[in-house]
């Protein structure tokens, strides 16, 4: 069973969510049949994976897409549409995976809260098509519901890519030395938008003793926001932006409390990073944590600005919370192995095409 495992403007996403779950996906399906499966994955539409290529076949009247079994596409861009409109002409099975919804699109870009009630007309036309949609929560499966998407839908998690952060304890002293970290740090990976809880980072950052420190790309361009704009250019004296890090265990061993204000997750594969690495996490008490998380157990969820300052403080002052709660978190993001999803990836596959 050959599959197209898809993503569009992939080069672009290589510092996002996004990319991360695209190549997590391929990775798992890399293990599934390095343990036996019969499936093989290819990234490139093209026949050949070469654009020249393809173009050669079309002028002799052949077919310049790859041959596969299954279409996987995990964007929404006019490619996936293109391909989408392929896989239907061919009745090649489709399946589409929900990473964007108009929840999540709000507050990340200027003018995104704008876009979005239109962007969800869009969403629920184009996941409409697919044999099946893919989300990476049960949160995100009720959403498609609502909007309403009118085609199958099962919730499977991204997994987490335990080698991708493997290590990280080594970069401890050169990461904290080169961004002044010092004492109990809390932290936060990924890119800065408002929509991750930057003006929450921010005002509890001030409002502690404590060094935080934010690894992930800011935005400079026109699409920054006022909000990222304002904060990034004049944030409290105990917060660092370090930009992008080319290292990302570095940021998890600079770390200590994994503190995720965001408002709005399809799932959040950096917490589960967080956890991989056994970090105590502080996150903020919504739907799609709940479904994954455990207050108490494996991270503190937290509703406002003060109980966040509350959680931190307890946890700077007492590590063997920490280490409680770390330790459980490894536990948990054991249980999202891309072995396991993996063998779920291979098992929808072979559904679809059996269905056909």
């Amino acid at each position: 069973m050959r599959v197209l495992d898809y993503l569009e403007l992939d080069s672009q996403l290589d510092r996002a969510g996004i990319g991360t779950a695209h190549d997590q996906q391929v990775e798992a399906l890399d293990r599934a049949r390095a343990a036996g499966a019969d499936v093989e994955v290819v990234t490139s539409p093209w026949a050949d994976s070469d654009p020249r290529a393809a173009l050669r076949r079309a002028f002799l009247g052949r077919s310049p897409l790859v041959d596969v079994d299954v279409i996987h596409l995990n964007l929404i861009g006019p490619a996936s549409v293109a391909l989408a409109r392929y896989a239907r002409l061919t009745d090649t099975p489709l399946v589409l995976h929900c990473h964007v919804t108009s929840e999540d699109f709000r507050e990340s870009f200027r003018g995104s809260n704008a876009v979005a009630p239109a962007l969800r007309r869009y969403l629920r036309w184009f996941y409409s098509q697919a044999d099946l949609v893919l989300t990476p929560s049960e949160y995100t499966k009720r959403q498609l519901l609502e909007y309403p998407v009118d085609a199958p839908i099962r919730a499977l998690s991204n997994g987490i890519d335990h080698d991708s952060v493997a290590g990280h304890e080594a970069y401890r002293e050169e990461y904290r030395d080169r961004f002044d970290l010092d004492g109990v740090v809390m932290f936060a990976v990924g890119s800065v938008f408002e929509r991750k809880g930057l003006t929450d980072f921010c005002e509890v950052a001030g409002r502690t003793d404590h060094d935080f420190a934010w690894f992930g790309t800011v935005d400079t361009g026109p699409q920054a926001s006022p909000t990222v704009r304002r904060w990034t250019g004049d944030p409290p004296e105990n917060v660092t932006f370090t930009g992008w890090v080319d290292d990302k265990p570095g940021a998890f061993g600079a770390g200590d409390v994994f503190f995720f204000p965001t408002k709005e997750e399809n799932q959040g594969i950096v917490v589960l990073e967080a956890m991989a690495c056994g970090k105590a996490c502080v996150l903020r008490d919504i739907p799609v944590f709940r479904e994954y998380f455990e207050h108490g157990h494996d991270c503190l969820l937290c509703a406002s600005r003060e109980e966040f300052i509350e959680a931190l403080d307890r946890l700077a002052d007492d590590p063997d919370l920490r280490e409680r709660l770390g330790e459980n978190a490894r536990e948990t993001a054991a249980e999202h192995s891309l072995e396991r999803v993996g063998e779920e990836l291979v098992d929808t596959y072979e559904r679809l095409v059996g269905a056909r």
